[in-house]
This record gives structure tokens, sequence and C-alpha cells, in this order.
């Protein structure tokens, strides 16, 4: 046998059997059938076939629970074996899973084979820091370096599955450019050097001391905190800076989803309210509301429950989307096609059963009148909502405080106000410009203000320009808790407990002594303790009422921008995984048939899209034919050759320039320069 060198040595049930209950010599003396090995069945996923016992477990999960036919049994009789159509890859965001169902080595991961035994591995309980689905984890690590995380065992929230982003996106926590020491800037070079911490804690605090003298400091703290991490910012905010200018939102966002998420979503969970939803209640619900929201991409464990329920209960899924997607065909769902910023009219034309369900995502922030309609729909059906975002801390987040009480500025007004120098100081923590509304202005802002504290991980576009920067400790390194999209707590320890980083939690609460303020954070145990109840008895504020933006008239060679995330892109939290990155989709551009026609392209013709200002970029992406509204271009948001906000300047809704990529120079050169866009 394999054995030996097996990877599936020492956890292989098929092993286990064989020596509790198999003969000590084998009476096989024949020659042992050997095939080329291993093959990849895709850049994450390896097969060694002489070990596969066809129990077909691999390809029932693709086909049943993931729905992606991928990979068969080929053949027949001694010759049957796992593959793949040389014609259509085994590329599925869930394929990690038949690694970790499989009973013996035949499916091996490509980046763990090799590593270790099982035997020389440390398990610790996580939970995953990527999206909002909550994922029950174990992390796996030997002499302090994590070589692999396997899906835990939860059947409340994802069963025993994860994503193959939750299961392989954790080596950017060890990528070169970490940051291992504070950091100030020479006020006399102007030059970052590093310092120890007592020295960048007490600048530091003597800078936005000075700040908040006067024309006072604001914080930023992005979607990736654990709850303990973001309730320290806002509390840090409030009591050390003496503001509520506040914000976690590190994306397009807008005041009207500020309003329907205090009055729809802080405070109400499944375990305190009865209007909160449930993973349990997805399955149990007659009809699902999916609302610019695309599960598959922004909340893997959310689609794998409806496509559960479909298949096994009858769900209906409805999604509210510019063209049919994966995630509609496969939770055999119906599609209302709607156009980019007619969200609000398609769902004031919406009929809901009784127990329907509302699925909300963050995407929704960019259409006018979006989150009003929303809350009109479920005032007159009885539907309960759900605001699933595409970040694992922001409801978290939500839930701590970040959020701008009304009056005080949110993040647009901040950047803002540091790009005017308003404010003197800025405390930023995990925000990257590419994901926010306008990078450009977002990094000639945090270059301008005065003052800049930055709480991060890796050296950033912010940490460049930063007057202090305090390394901070990643997910493995620290306890905390996630609170994932249902409202449910999703509590963990410290994977690595001989690390020596420091939490922001921390971190702040240094910070704020210095500064002569007792924040009574030393520990995550004192955050708990503090944030027990928090919001239970928050009264709800009143629902939004934005009315809907009017629809545009487009000139030739115009078209309305639709886009959103993919899984597997560009993100910083996927880097230095080659492996998961050789999965990512090609990046496309979509056309209806018509638009396609006027533009005289054709599916694999080169289309070229730009804002039509002069300050802003182009991109170009072969096309292909959707059943998009015509006048309408998809593209994804944060993928290779297609990062939309960086390019173009432009969110979901706005109007672009299409054309085909040998005229495109020609054609987006003409455009007015008083053409607004807005971003």
């Amino acid at each position: 046998l394999d054995c030996p060198v097996c990877d599936k040595g020492g956890e292989c049930p098929l092993q286990n059997q064989a020596m509790s209950n198999g003969r000590g010599e084998s009476r096989f003396h024949e020659t042992k059938r050997t095939y080329e090995k291993p093959i990849p069945i895709s850049s994450e996923v390896l097969l060694d076939r002489e070990r596969c016992v066809l129990c077909a477990r691999c390809t029932r999960f693709s086909q049943q629970i993931a729905g992606d036919p991928f990979i068969e049994l080929y053949e027949r009789g001694a010759l049957e074996q796992v593959s793949i159509d040389p014609d259509e890859p085994f590329q599925s965001y869930f394929s990690s899973n038949t690694v970790q169902i499989c009973p013996v080595g035949a499916l091996t991961g490509a980046s763990y084979r090799f590593q270790s035994r099982p035997f020389d591995l440390v398990s610790s309980p996580s939970v995953c820091e990527h999206c909002a689905s909550g994922c029950s984890q174990r992390t796996d690590h030997r002499r302090g370096k994590v070589l692999r995380r396997l899906a835990g065992d939860d059947p409340e929230v994802n069963e025993e599955w994860n994503c193959d982003k939750g299961r392989w996106a954790f080596t950017y926590a060890r990528e070169r450019d970490r940051l291992t020491a504070p950091l100030i800037r020479d006020r006399e070079t102007g030059e970052q050097r590093e310092v120890s911490w007592a020295e960048a804690l007490s600048y530091a605090a003597r800078g936005l001391a000075e700040c908040v003298s006067r024309n006072g400091a604001a914080v930023l703290a992005g979607g990736r905190h654990t709850l303990e991490d973001s309730y320290a910012y806002a509390k840090f905010a409030r009591e050390v800076l003496g503001t509520g200018d506040v914000d976690f939102r590190a994306r397009p966002n807008s005041v009207e989803e500020a309003d329907f998420l205090r009055s729809h979503v802080i405070g109400r969970t499944p375990f305190s309210d009865k209007r909160g939803v449930t993973y349990d209640d997805l399955e149990k619900a007659g009809t699902v509301v999916l609302v610019a929201f695309e599960p598959e991409e922004e909340s893997p464990i959310v689609f794998l429950r409806l496509r559960k329920a479909a298949r096994t209960n009858g769900l209906k899924v409805v999604s509210i989307a510019p063209f049919t997607t994966p995630s509609v065909t496969k939770t055999y769902g119906s599609l209302v096609r709607c156009p980019p910023g007619q969200e609000p009219a398609a769902l004031d034309a919406l009929n809901l059963p009784e127990g329907a369900i509302v699925l909300v995502g963050e995407r929704l922030a960019s259409v006018a009148g979006g989150f009003s309609a929303v809350a009109r729909l479920i005032e007159r059906s009885g539907a309960r909502v759900a605001w699933v975002p595409r970040r694992a801390g922001e409801r978290g987040a939500l839930e701590a405080g970040l959020l701008p009480e009304p009056g005080a500025r949110d993040l647009a007004e901040i950047l803002d106000a540091a790009y005017e120098r308003t404010i003197d100081g800025l405390v930023v923590g995990a925000i990257d410009p590419a994901d926010l509304p306008d990078p450009a202005l977002a990094r000639e802002a945090f270059s301008r203000v005065p003052f800049l504290v930055s709480l991060e991980l890796r050296h950033s576009d912010v940490t460049a320009v930063a007057d202090v920067v305090f390394p901070v400790a990643a997910a493995v390194e620290k306890a905390g808790t996630f609170v994932d999209w249902e409202g449910r707590e999703r509590p963990f320890e410290m994977a690595l407990p001989l690390s020596t980083t420091i939490t922001d939690l921390r971190i702040l609460h240094s910070l704020a002594s210095e500064m002569g303020v007792a924040l009574g954070l030393p520990g995550v145990d004192a955050a708990r303790a503090e944030l027990l109840g928090i919001n239970a008895d928050r009264e709800p504020s009143a629902p939004p009422q934005v009315e809907a933006g009017e629809p545009h008239s487009l000139a030739p060679g115009q078209a309305l921008l639709a886009t959103w995330h993919w899984l597997i892109d560009d993100g910083r939290m996927q880097d230095g995984e080659p492996h998961l990155a050789g999965t990512r989709k090609l990046p496309r551009l979509h056309l209806s048939e018509a638009t396609a026609a006027a533009l005289g392209v054709g599916p694999g013709d080169q289309v070229t899209v730009g804002s039509g200002s002069a300050e802003s970029g182009t991109i170009t992406l072969p096309l292909v034919i959707a059943d998009l509204p015509d006048g309408v271009v998809w593209l994804p948001t944060s993928s290779p050759s297609s990062h939309v906000r960086e390019e173009l300047g432009a969110a979901h809704g706005d109007v672009v320039k299409v054309a085909a990529a040998a005229s495109a120079s020609t054609e987006l050169s003409s455009a007015t320069a008083g053409q607004e866009v807005s971003a």
C-alpha cells in the first residue's frame, strides 16, 4: 500500500479498518496496478488514481451538494476511475470538500501535500475570517506555522462544508510584506523608521492629542475585524477622541443603508427577536428573495443551504438581478431581470407569499431608494429580512457601534474632511483604498490628513503615508468573535498560542492609556463582558424613505454598469496561495445579444469599457453574451484585468462608455468632459 507516503496516513478510515481487522500479511502477491501520479484535476486538487476505491463521494458531492458536475467516474470495470472532462476544468468553489470527504488518499490538496502527518499537527477549533457565513473550521499548525484548514462540523451553520477560499486562503498572514515592528515618520527626514512599542505609542498619543485639541480626529475601521476589536475602535473614538465620526463600511455605502441597518438589523438576531432569520429558516421557507445579493460569490454557505432547500424541500428562490447567474441556475431559481438602479421598481412590483424571507446584499447601497423599497416590501408582506454583508466582520462592527450615528460623518464625509484638512487626525484599521468608492480620492485624502495612525497586518497604501504604523495580529494569532449574517456569535480562541503579535484591541487600550484615558479593554474577556446585551434594549429607528432615482437615458455607445465581486478575486486576503488563484474564473465582459450587435461585436471579441472621464482608465475584456437587459454591461469588480473602481471610478448603476476594442480609443475619447459619472 501507499501508507508510508500517502497524505491520508494517520487519518484514513481504510487504513484504520485494515490495521484493526486485517491480517498482518497480505495474500496479494501480484504486481500492483500503477498510474502516473499525481494527476492535477485542478490547481488545488491532485488525484492518485490507484488509491481510489470508487466510493463516488467526490462525484456525488460535486453534483448534488455543490451543483458543479465537473468531476465524474469514467470508463467501466477495472478501468473505472475519477476523471474530469478535458474541456471543462474542475473549477468549483467547493472542491476542497472532496479532499476532506475522500475516505482514502485518492484526492489531496496541492498546498498541503507532503507537508506533515496528522499526528505531527496541533489542531485548534477556529472560525473563518473571510465572509459572513460564519463557518466553523479546524486550523492545523506545526511549529508556529498554519499548514492547513478543514471544515468543522456544525449542523446549525456550515453543516460539514466550507468553500475553497475559507479552506485555503490563510497564507496572506505570512507574506513577506508582513509588518513586524511599529513605524513612525521622522519629522526631520520625512521617512519612516522602526521604533519600540513604547516610543510608537507615545508618539501616536501626542499626535492624536494635538488633533483632538484642534479640529478633531475620526476612525475608519474595515469590515474584517472581530467583534471585540470593532468595539475597541468604537469606544476609542467616542471616549478618547471624543467623536462619533466612525465607519466600518470600506466599500460603496450610503446614508440610506445606514438608516436601514439601524431600523432593521442592529440588535435583531434570531435568538433575541422572532423577526430574525437563521440558516434553518432558509431551509423551511417557501420563498426566499435575493436582492443585490449573489450567494455563491458573496456567502457560499448560504448558497449551499438555498440549493439544498430547493432540491429537497421545493424552496422557491427569486433573484432580482441583471442576468441569470450560476446561483440562479443551481438553486433552480427564477430571475426578475432588473437593470442596475431599477431594483426599487422591481421590489415595489413584487408580491410575496406568507412566510417569505428577503436576503439583502451590500450592493444595494449603490442604488438610491433600494433599501427604502425593501422596507416597504417587508412592511406590506410581513416577510422577514436579513442583511448579508460580504465581509466576516461587518455584522459585528455594526453591533459594536462602528456605524456613524445620525449627524455624525460617514466614510465619504470623513475622507472629504481629510482631503480638505478640516479634520486633523485619522485612525485607520484594515482599510484598502482599492475597496473604496473612489480609490484615487481615498489615497489623496490619506496622504493629506495632517496626522494618520494605521493599524495594519501588512504594508499597504495606507501604511506608506501613515505617521504611525502599528503591526496587528492575524485571525489565527488571537482570540475573538465573528458575528455571522444571522447575528449568531462565533467565538474562537487563539490558534497559535506562542504568537507574540498584538491585537487591535490591546493596541487601542494601550494608546488610550498613553492619552490619559482608561479604556478598560485590556483583553478579549473585558470586551466580551461589556458587549453582553449591548443592543438588546435598543429601539429601532424609523426606516429609510428615499425616492428611487430616475432611469438613465443612454446615448449611443453608453451602458449601465452592473458589477459585483467574485469569491476568488484579487483581494489581499487571498495573497500567497497560487493553487487557489489558479481556479479563479477568467474575467469576461457580459452584454445582451442586441447590445453586442449594436456595437458590432460577437462572443469572444474584445470590448472596452470606460467612464468617459479623462482621469479614468479603461477595461478591455473578451465578450460573453448573457440574458442582460439591453444597454447593460457586467464586469467583475476586482479581478485580474478588471478593477472597476480603480480603473473606471464607477460603481454599480453608473453610466459608462462601451465600444469594440478596435474603435474604443476613438469613441471613448469623444466623451464630453462634462459628463457626470457618480463614483
